[in-house]
Parts: C-alpha cells; sequence; structure tokens
C-alpha cells in the first residue's frame, strides 16, 4: 500500500508532466477513433440504404444504359406468373432551395412490392395509396425527412432533375418498423413506377427488376427459366454484387486514412515512451533505495505498469471523446470525397459505434503499455547501485547505441522486403512502411551523437560556450533527447511524406487534365449527377449545337456503366477529333497507333486503373455485355486516367451505337474557330440553348474546377498532417520538462557558479534549437522515402494509378523550419523556469 501511495504522490507531484503523457495518448486515440467513426459511418450508411433499397430481394435483373424495356417485366409476371419480383426505376433529384441535399429516387410498383420490401408496401391510410397513385407527381418521404425539409403532408416541392425543375406533392410518409429502415431511407423518395419514369426521361424503360428466388432445386430452376427469357443485353445478377463493389471501390481510400490516422498513434506512442522513461529516471534513486531495502523487481515492475496504465486510461477516455467530436467534422470530409469520386453518399448523423470504441479504449491502452514496457523493464532489470547512478543509465544508453543503429537497418530491410511482395496487397505495403519508420527512429540517437559533433563548432562559434555546453547536453542527455527527436523526426517527415505525394499527384493530375481536355468550350446538363451519372442532352438541342458558327469542331461523349455479377464497369464513349485523341498520354501503346482501329469501332482502350485492376495489357480482349449479347473487344491501348480509381474502358461513339443502340449524349466538347473567343463561343451556345439549363463551361473554368475537387480530396490528409505535429509538439514540450527537472541540480550548480538567468535562457534555446535542426534535417530523408513508397507502392497497389515523383524544395525547406519552429516554442516554458528557479531550491535533494 505504501509502495502505490508512493506512486500516485509522484504523479501528483508532477502534474504537467503526467497531463502533457495524457494529451499525447489523447490526441493519438482521437484521430484513430475520430478516423474510425468517419470511416465506418459512410460505411454503414451506404450498406444499410443498399440492403433497405435491396429489402428481400435476392437476385435482380439489369438492362444496359438504357435499362430494361417494362415489357420484359410484363411477360415475367404475366405470361410466365412470376410474383415474387417487383420492378424498379432509380435515379437522383436534387431538392431546389436545399444545396447539397440529394436524395435518392425509387419508383416501385405498390402492389408488386409486398414480397421484396416493406415501407414500400405499407400505407398509413388508403388516402395516401391513392395520392400515390392517382395524383401526378406525389411521392413518400421519412417524416423526418419532411421534417428536416420543412414540408407537411399535401405540401408541394421543387427538386431539379435531368437539368429541369419539376414539381412534386408530399403523398404521406413512409411507414417504418426500425430504426435501421428508417437510417436507410433518411434521403429516399419514393414515387410510384409512372412518376418516376416521367420525372428521369425513362417512359417505358426500368432501371432493374428485383427477385426473391428461393435456394436448393426450385431456386435453380428460376434462374434457369429466367436466364431463358433474358433479351441479349440483359444479366440476372445477385443483389449485392452493385454494393459490394461500390463498397470494396473505397477501401482501398478508407484504408489509407486509417493508416495515416495511426501514424499520429505512433507519434503518440513515443510520447508516451518519453514519459515513462522519465518517471523511471526521475525516482532512480527512490527505485535504487527501494530495491536494496527488499522491494523486489516484480513490484517496482507492477508498479510502473500501473501508473502507465493509468495515464493510458485517463488519456483514452479523453481521446473518444475528442474522437467523436472529430468524427462530425471528417465524416463530413470522407462523405464529400466519396460522393465526388464514387457515388452519391448521405450521412446525416455519426453513431456512437461500440466497435470502435472498443478498439480506441485497446489501441490506447494497449499502446501505453506496450510503450511502458521497455522502461519499466529496465528499471527493474537493473541492479540497485547501478540504478542509483544517473551516469550509468546514459552510459549504457550511449553503449546501446550501436546495437539500436543494427536494429534499426535490420528493421528497415525487413520492411523493405514486404514492400516488394506484392501478393501483401495494400495491408503489406504499410506494414513495411511502418516497419521503415520504427527502423528509421532506432537510428536517430545515433545520428544525434554524429551530428552534434558536426554543428558543435557552429554553435560555439554563435553562442561561445554555451554553444559547445549546448551540443554536449544533446548527447549527454541521449536518454531523453534521442526519443523526443525521433518522435518529432517521425511527425515531420509525415508531412514531407504526404506533402510530396500530394504535390505529385497535384502535378499529375495537372499534366493529364491539359492533355485530357483540348476543346475550348465544354457543355452538359445541370443535373445531379456526377462525371459518370450526368442526365443526358436533349437529342433536338445536340442537332442545334452541332451547327453552332464558332466551332469549328466538336466532340461529342457519352458516360454510361454497364451493370455486371463483378460489380458495374464504366464505359466511356466519345466521337472526338484526331488531333484530341492523339494527344492523350499512353502508358502502353501510343495514340496514333490505336487511332484507326479505335475510331473504325474494331478495338478499345482502356484506363491504367482498369487494366491494373483486371490485369489487362495490350493486345488482350475484354468481354462487355451488349444489347447483342455479349462481346469480345481487343484492347489496342491503356492510357493514363486519374477520374476513377475504379478504371473506365473508353470505345468510339460508332460502336457503341451499334452495339448499345443508345443515342443519348451526356457531354459536348467545342473547339472555336480562329478568330473567335471562348467567351464569344460560349455566348453563342448558350444563345442556341435557350431556356435549357446547360452547364456551359470553359476549358480553364473546368480544370479549375476539377482541381478543386482533387483539393477538397486531400482536405481530410491536411486535418490528420496537423494532429501527427500537434503530437509530436506535445511529445518535444514533455522531453524538455523532463530534461529541466532532471538537469535542475546541474543547471543549479552552473547558477551557483555564475551563470545568469540570460545564459541559462541561452543555454536551454541551444538545446532546443540544435534538437529542432537535427530532427528537421533528419526527417528529410525519411520524408522522401515514405513519399516514395506512397507513390509508388502505396497509391499504386491501391488505386493503380502511375504518378510522377516531384519534390519541391520549398516543402523540404519548411520541414526544417517546422521542426526547428517546434522544437523552439517546446522551449520557452522550460526555459523560462529553469531562469528562474532559484539556484539553492534546486540544489537540495529530491526524495
Amino acid at each position: 500500500m505504501i509502495l502505490w501511495r508512493a506512486g500516485l504522490r509522484t504523479i501528483l507531484r508532477h502534474p504537467w508532466q503526467t497531463v502533457l503523457a495524457v494529451i499525447g495518448v489523447a490526441l493519438g486515440v482521437g484521430v484513430v477513433t475520430a478516423v474510425d467513426l468517419a470511416n465506418e459511418s459512410a460505411t454503414r450508411a451506404f450498406r444499410i440504404a443498399a440492403e433497405t433499397v435491396a429489402g428481400r430481394a435476392t437476385h435482380q435483373v439489369v438492362g444496359g444504359p438504357t435499362g430494361l424495356s417494362d415489357e420484359l417485366y410484363r411477360t415475367f409476371r404475366v405470361i410466365h406468373g412470376m410474383r415474387r419480383n417487383a420492378p424498379v426505376v432509380e435515379g437522383y433529384v436534387q431538392v431546389v432551395g436545399r444545396a447539397g441535399t440529394t436524395l435518392r429516387l425509387i419508383g416501385i410498383d405498390p402492389f408488386a412490392e409486398p414480397p421484396i420490401r416493406a415501407f414500400s408496401s405499407q400505407f398509413s391510410s388508403g388516402k395516401v395509396l391513392e395520392a400515390l397513385m392517382a395524383v401526378p407527381n406525389s411521392g413518400m418521404l421519412l417524416q423526418q425527412t419532411a421534417g428536416r425539409l420543412g414540408l407537411a403532408e399535401g405540401e408541394t416541392f421543387s427538386v431539379e432533375v435531368q437539368g429541369r425543375v419539376q414539381q412534386l406533392s408530399l403523398a404521406g410518409f413512409l411507414e417504418t418498423g426500425d430504426e435501421l429502415t428508417r437510417l436507410g431511407l433518411d434521403a429516399v423518395l419514393v414515387t410510384d413506377l409512372a412518376t418516376a419514369q416521367e420525372l428521369l426521361a425513362m417512359e417505358g424503360r426500368l432501371s432493374r427488376i428485383d427477385f426473391v428466388i428461393p435456394e436448393g432445386a426450385a431456386g435453380a430452376q428460376t434462374v434457369a427459366k429466367i436466364h431463358a427469357l433474358l433479351p441479349p443485353g440483359a444479366a440476372l445478377v445477385p443483389a449485392g454484387s452493385r454494393a459490394g463493389a461500390l463498397d470494396q471501390m473505397t477501401r482501398a481510400f478508407r484504408l489509407n486514412l486509417t493508416a495515416l490516422s495511426l501514424l499520429a498513434l505512433v507519434v503518440g506512442m513515443f510520447l508516451i515512451y518519453n514519459t515513462t522513461v522519465f518517471s523511471v529516471v526521475r525516482r532512480r534513486r527512490l527505485i535504487g533505495m527501494l530495491r536494496a531495502l527488499g522491494v523486489t523487481r516484480r513490484e517496482i515492475f507492477t508498479l510502473i505498469c500501473a501508473e502507465a496504465f493509468l495515464i493510458g486510461l485517463v488519456g483514452t477516455g479523453a481521446g473518444l471523446l475528442f474522437g467523436l467530436f472529430l468524427g462530425e467534422e471528417l465524416t463530413r470530409l470522407v462523405t464529400r470525397t466519396i460522393s465526388d469520386l464514387y457515388f452519391v453518399l448521405e450521412v446525416r448523423s455519426v453513431p456512437l459505434l461500440p466497435l470502435t470504441l472498443i478498439k480506441g479504449v485497446l489501441l490506447g491502452v494497449g499502446a501505453t503499455l506496450a510503450a511502458a514496457f521497455p522502461p519499466a523493464l529496465e528499471a527493474t532489470g537493473a541492479p540497485p547501485r547501478a540504478v542509483l547512478s544517473r551516469s550509468i543509465i546514459e552510459a549504457r544508453r550511449r553503449k546501446n547505441v550501436p546495437l539500436a543503429a543494427l536494429a534499426g537497418l535490420l528493421s528497415m530491410v525487413a520492411g523493405g522486403g514486404l514492400l516488394l511482395v506484392e501478393a501483401g496487397g495494400i495491408n503489406g505495403s504499410f506494414a513495411g512502411l511502418f516497419a521503415i519508420i520504427i527502423g528509421y527512429a532506432l537510428l536517430i540517437p545515433g545520428a544525434i551523437v554524429l551530428l552534434s559533433h558536426v554543428f558543435r563548432p557552429v554553435l560555439a562559434a554563435l553562442l561561445g560556450v554555451l554553444g559547445k555546453m549546448a551540443a554536449r547536453g544533446v548527447v549527454v542527455s541521449l536518454s531523453r533527447t534521442g526519443v523526443a527527436t525521433a518522435a518529432l523526426v517521425v511527425a515531420v517527415s509525415a508531412t514531407i511524406g504526404v506533402g510530396i505525394m500530394v504535390d505529385s499527384f497535384r502535378q499529375t493530375v495537372d499534366r493529364w487534365l491539359e492533355s485530357w481536355l483540348r476543346a475550348d468550350i465544354y457543355v452538359t446538363t445541370v443535373g445531379t449527377g456526377t462525371g459518370r451519372n450526368k442526365p443526358p442532352l436533349d437529342p433536338a438541342l445536340v442537332e442545334r449545337l452541332t451547327r453552332v458558327e464558332g466551332a469549328e469542331e466538336f466532340s461529342l461523349t457519352r458516360r454510361v456503366s454497364i451493370e455486371s455479377a463483378g460489380g458495374p464497369t464504366d464505359l466511356f464513349a466519345m466521337e472526338m477529333p484526331r488531333s484530341t485523341f492523339v494527344g492523350y498520354r499512353f502508358k502502353e501503346g501510343t495514340p496514333e497507333e490505336a487511332w484507326a482501329s479505335f475510331a473504325s469501332g474494331q478495338s478499345v482502350i482502356v484506363s491504367e486503373p482498369y487494366s491494373f485492376r483486371h490485369r489487362l495489357h495490350r493486345g488482350d480482349r475484354v468481354t462487355l455485355r451488349t444489347v447483342r449479347g455479349e462481346r469480345e473487344f481487343p484492347v489496342s491501348g491503356v492510357f493514363y486516367d486519374y477520374g476513377s480509381d475504379a478504371g473506365v474502358i473508353s470505345i468510339s461513339r460508332a460502336s457503341y451505337l451499334r452495339y448499345w443502340d443508345d443515342p443519348s449524349i451526356d457531354g459536348m466538347g467545342f473547339y472555336a474557330r480562329q478568330g473567335v473567343t471562348s467567351a464569344g463561343l460560349a455566348a453563342q451556345i448558350r444563345e442556341i440553348g435557350g431556356g435549357s439549363r446547360l452547364s456551359v463551361i470553359s476549358n480553364r473554368e473546368l480544370r479549375h474546377a476539377s482541381m478543386a475537387v482533387f483539393e477538397r480530396t486531400f482536405a481530410i490528409t491536411g486535418v490528420l498532417r496537423l494532429l501527427t505535429m500537434v503530437v509530436a509538439f506535445v511529445g518535444i514540450l514533455s522531453a524538455l520538462m523532463a530534461m529541466q527537472v532532471e538537469r535542475a541540480r546541474e543547471l543549479a550548480v552552473l547558477r551557483a557558479i555564475g551563470l545568469t538567468p540570460r545564459q541559462a535562457w541561452g543555454l536551454i534555446c541551444g538545446e532546443t534549437a540544435l534538437i529542432g535542426t537535427i530532427a528537421g534535417l533528419l526527417s528529410i530523408p525519411l520524408g522522401i522515402l515514405q513519399a516514395f513508397v506512397l507513390i509508388h507502392v502505396v497509391n499504386r497497389r491501391s488505386f493503380g494509378w502511375t504518378m510522377e515523383l516531384a519534390i519541391d524544395p520549398a516543402l523540404l525547406l519548411q520541414a526544417v523550419v517546422l521542426s526547428l519552429a517546434a522544437a523552439l516554442l517546446a522551449g520557452v516554458y522550460p526555459a523560462l523556469a529553469i531562469a528562474r528557479t532559484s539556484p539553492a531550491l534546486a540544489l537540495k535533494e529530491e526524495e
């Protein structure tokens, strides 16, 4: 009991050291928890929405880009008596006056719904069903969704769909029986089939037909019967195939965020280790005397681990609260990125997920105990006489520098080996990267010893004798400075690595946009779609626009998604001048060689991510489901593309018309005649468009908008980099405060023999400047190495992109300045405290 009281008293007597340790744990756990909450919230919202809308459906019949003929549904239900199925028309609408509010439109047949979905076949009264079926442009929402939009039953509201503003009336509210269903329907608008077809311009067409097919022999017979009835352009796929493919699509993005957040926890572990080492060193005399008086090693070990456990527990609790707060903002950034890059996703709330909290507790407490284990073992492993001697501890630490360096080199070699094994995938890549980081951190104490000798003449020239003392002090306190510098190096190198990666990606994307966007003006429909599901332009308008006087040439594009059992495949049909095509950057083949077969419709070209994911190369063949059945297309080239990490297949519009019978156009590009400005051409296009809601954007504006999406995509990485630096700052502040207490007697002696407060200030600032400079310089090689791994290994395996490494010297200089500034700021308080401490008071024996 006395031993435990002594341990508690030690914590209470040094509150700032304990508080900094708690903050370090809290920041690390908070960042990891927040990222996990954001990822899990987004995944959970998508999964629940997909499962709710799919209902009990086990299979789906899907068509081509134009969907399915509703006659096929009649064939199934009326002619062949298949009752356990229901037609669906699906799309997205934007609520007018509510920026950013997108609703998923589901058109259904209420009388066919009961075997599939409960929410669309249960009504609070017959009047609701009557209004839904009889009143044109009526629909249903959840009551909470209607309340958020300020709508009452029977009230009308405006939505924008297919570039047109439509008036809808709220027929009633969706009836739900449980909370999960309410979550899944939070952003869903349900209408009858005819209303959805009119809104989405799909008269006579269906998006899909949902089936409930039993297992066993009866189910197999049903599947065979459905296959026999399918037209050439349709396919029967499992109900969860699309949801699974889309979830898999975002997996790499979410895993990258998780790995970046774990970096903050790694830096936090350095801080915890630092604090525990200081706790041991500060009480070395007490521990030595207790050991001499008969206290066992196990009791000392248990005491130190218990203190660390308490710090970890409190820090983890604070970190979970911080993570819940931060999770709201990160969820917004994550969902915005997913909506920009992948599919429309709405997350209205961040639920308190028990599994996330449990992971946070295990990580926080586990990381604390793991960091505390080595110093606790060291405190109990040495004989009492050695524990009583400070010089023995530092001598042992310096003696172990070569051993630590050897271990670091072996760890880096092992990490490099993991990176070379492609079978390890993304997880193996991050494991290799973390092994390299830990190995590099083990090299830092040796580097400090060498660089301190190198910088000693410089400090001597600047500060005289105080400079020499500062350089010596950094080496003498290697047990403290080594860990603090390592934490700062890891944090600053992360900012360098991620910064180089983002800059490299930015430059690569900018060059890609320059080669990809050749037209002067681009025209699309104003609508709710992103690049892959923009609503088509009016055919009559397209015909008029092809005759615009100010355009010398024009291009036509159509981007659609081909559903299959393996998930959707993006197909990009294009008709453009040869000069534009040959300007594309190819990874395999050349645009000049590919043009003839591509333009004639004999071949396709695939994007680099598609080639990577499907192991396709120039000369291979890709199979696509057309309205005339499956057809193989030879691949004449692989082009660089950074618009989608899922990949895209590009095909000539002539071939697309031949095999898909879809004349729709969702994008046009116009090349201005000699002497016609972009602004003048845009004015002509708007005049021809008349009252049509068109997006008319210049090449420069489109590139700027594309780069804005890019910047939003990496906004979350900027937040995580900042938080990692905060953890490192707390770590070095903790180390310097520990050095203040630890060297109090040494500095008191110097004060007693004539060292002035100003000189004491200069000594501490010299030490912190040296630590910051060394950390900044050492962070550069590790940062460049991290960038190389992130660009050429992690991003390659995650997204299939090839990026060009671009190192900005200004970024490296900023990193050194950042490291130096962080160290100097962290040294302000310890320097003031030492300068103000009375020498007589500091010379008193502690304990």
